[in-house]
């Protein structure tokens, strides 16, 4: 195992191995922990690559929150979790945190079995103020209840239904809960919606920013009036109400105390106000204003969007480094210009994203046709119902949403689009295992869950010139819902863009004849068979191979004639074998009497953690040396019973 690079940490830094050390220095050097905090994130990201703009930008935050609250007794909750690399290296991780996103070392998430500093498992957004929340209340009986409970949720996260939902139900108890609206007007894309005009407006208020200094100052003298320490705050809800916006706000009409905005990067101001708020009860909210990639010019002044998660760069300039040998394009690159010659030959075709337009690709098509693109903010469950909603007047959207964000929209696939047979799209963008994310990201379960619902096309392509035919295919009139799944990263095919051609639904192809063992590939997991077949060849097998394109409809002609023909078959799927397209082929087997031997390779029945995409190909036995592997023991079996 070669050696670990060790990365400079500042002085300060040095002698901070968990909060408690944190909590020994001196409030004037505060900004120099969150410098030298900041550096190290940018030295260790800019040779590893991560999620980047968004810790930069709580820097000051995380060590405020730190520093002014008892963690880990005082539940601090992340939303996402892309912000949360200052968390980590304050949190005793700061010598490990050189492994984070790589196999085996430091998730690129909170994580609850990483660090007790971890309350709470995140990944997807909007989970922050329900998760603390239900902390707070499941302490408020016990002898724990002096706990803090702190939600900390950006702008764009804020505009989910999830959390509106949270909000609504804190807002009607006394719990001690604290949420941080961390506002940055970014997501990942720019943040969408009435929410986000809303606050903008509260920001750059006049006469609320002339305002707040003076309502700070009232509140940080609260102490000094003892048991009448209530009215002064509640006469401070008033100030805010009536003097600086002249009526209750979004927030406070929730019952939240609203305090705010405030700047995020003024260290002294934030341990100020968190401490005054500490002796606030029940439900509050403190909307800090910040900006993503501070204190790294590149990422300040740049493109926020490219920012967010750059790969490796040069730390010095700022210059995004990428091997320039040619490749095959991303998939989600050959959806996004794929929809805009569709929808060049299709009036009724229209896309739909929640919060992901430049990572489904939808950008491409924003920039042709603004007016037939449609960024929901991050609201699957919305975007899927806007979708059917919009396909019940003749409009074909291409819903894209990555695959494990739709798990989030499940009833709404199932009530709303296909109980109504509705022609809606679904390009299901990282559908299979995508890599450092890890668990909270891998796309494993929809081949599964779309599967079992009536109505639903089931499809995914081996190559980019399927996908092209998948899409367009899937735009012609009364398909109803139709699925198309497709991986994340570079397809295989440097000349992809063919000429449209239909696909009949619920057809295989035969990629290549042979006698002795078939293997069914779903997806592209069939360009790994593609390259076995070239070992199988050197050594005189004779393997059949058949891309199967669709698990629902199957194409029962094609496996008739398979199942009469061969004995042993292989299926292999970037999904989980439970429910998925190995158990398909099993329930034909089984529906048509068949007696064949069956191995089936894909995702196994348990979380998959973080790496490359290759390193868990083939961790989870279905990269292209476990189809040899798995050939070689079926015929190596075959041998032995013949010669017995």
């Amino acid at each position: 195992m070669s050696k670990r690079k060790k990365y400079t940490q500042g002085d300060l830094l040095k002698k901070i191995n968990d909060p408690s050390d944190l909590r020994k220095i001196a409030p004037n050097q505060l900004q120099q922990v969150s410098d030298e905090v900041r550096q190290y994130i940018i030295d260790i990201v800019s040779e590893k690559g991560g999620h980047f703009g968004a810790s930069l930008g709580v820097v000051e935050l995380s060590v405020a929150l730190h520093y002014v609250f008892n963690t880990p007794y005082d539940q601090l909750v992340w939303d996402v979790g892309h912000q949360a690399y200052g968390h980590k290296i304050l949190t005793g991780r700061k010598d490990d945190f050189p492994t984070n996103r790589i196999k085996g070392g430091l998730s690129g998430f909170p994580k609850r079995n990483e660090s007790v500093y971890d309350t709470f498992g995140v990944g997807h957004a909007s989970t922050s103020i329900s998760a603390a929340l239900g902390m707070a209340i499941a302490d408020e009986k016990s002898a724990e209840n002096t706990r803090q409970h702190i939600a900390v949720i950006g702008d764009g996260a804020m505009t989910a239904g999830m959390a509106f939902e949270a909000l609504n139900h804190a807002g009607s108890t006394n719990t001690n809960l604290l949420v941080i609206l961390n506002d940055n007007c970014m997501s990942i894309d720019p943040a969408v919606g009435a929410l986000k005009e809303y606050l903008t407006d509260i920001a750059t208020s006049q006469t609320y920013n002339k305002a707040k200094n003076k309502i700070w100052k009232i509140l940080g003298r609260i102490s000094k009036f003892g048991p009448n320490a209530q009215k002064v705050v509640k006469k401070v809800e008033g100030a805010i109400k009536s003097t600086l916006l002249g009526e209750s706000n979004y927030f406070e009409s929730l019952k939240f105390r609203y305090f705010g905005p405030i700047d995020g990067h003024d260290i002294k101001h934030l341990t100020t106000v968190l401490s005054d708020l500490k002796d606030i009860p029940g439900p509050k909210i403190l909307h800090c204003l910040t900006t993503k990639g501070k204190g790294y010019s590149p990422a300040e002044k740049g493109d926020t969007t490219k920012w967010h998660s750059p790969g490796v760069f040069n730390k010095s300039t700022g210059e995004i480094l990428s091997k320039n040998e040619k490749k095959p394009p991303k998939y989600q690159d050959v959806f996004g210009e794929t929809l805009i010659e569709i929808a060049k030959l299709n009036k009724n075709v229209v896309g739909v994203t929640p919060a992901m337009l430049t990572g489904s690709s939808l950008n491409k098509l924003m920039e042709v046709m603004p007016e037939r693109t449609y960024d929901v903010g991050i609201a699957e469950q919305h975007a899927v119902t806007f979708s059917a909603g919009m396909a019940t007047r003749g409009k074909i959207p291409f819903c894209n949403i990555y695959s494990s964000f739709m798990q989030r929209a499940y009833d709404q696939v199932i009530h709303d689009v296909a109980l109504q047979n509705l022609n809606v799209v679904f390009c299901l963008d990282r559908g299979g295992l995508v890599g450092a994310d890890g668990a909270t990201h891998h796309g494993a379960y929809d081949i599964a869950f779309f599967r079992c619902v009536p109505n639903m096309i089931v499809s995914s392509p081996m190559n980019e010139k399927e996908l092209r035919n998948l899409m367009f295919t899937a735009q012609l009139p009364n398909q109803g819902p139709f699925s198309i799944r497709y991986p994340r990263g570079n397809g295989v095919t440097l000349n992809w863009r063919n000429k449209f051609e239909k696909i009949e639904i619920g057809t295989g192809k035969t990629i290549t004849n042979g006698e002795e063992v078939a293997i069914l590939s779903f997806g592209p997991t069939g360009n790994f068979v593609i390259d076995a077949q070239e070992t199988f060849k050197k050594e005189g097998l004779s393997i059949a191979h058949y891309d199967m394109r669709f698990v629902k409809p199957l194409d029962e002609k094609l496996l008739h004639l398979i199942f009469k023909k061969f004995k042993h078959i292989i299926t292999i799927e970037d999904g989980c074998l439970q429910g998925g397209f190995g158990s398909a082929i099993l329930e034909f087997m089984a529906k048509h009497n068949y007696l064949c031997s069956v191995s089936m390779l894909g995702i196994p029945d348990k979380f998959i953690s973080h790496g490359t995409q290759k390193e868990l190909y083939k961790d989870c036995f279905y990269d292209e040396n476990a189809i040899i592997e798995s050939v070689h023991k079926i015929l190596s079996k075959k041998t032995i019973t013949q010669a017995g």
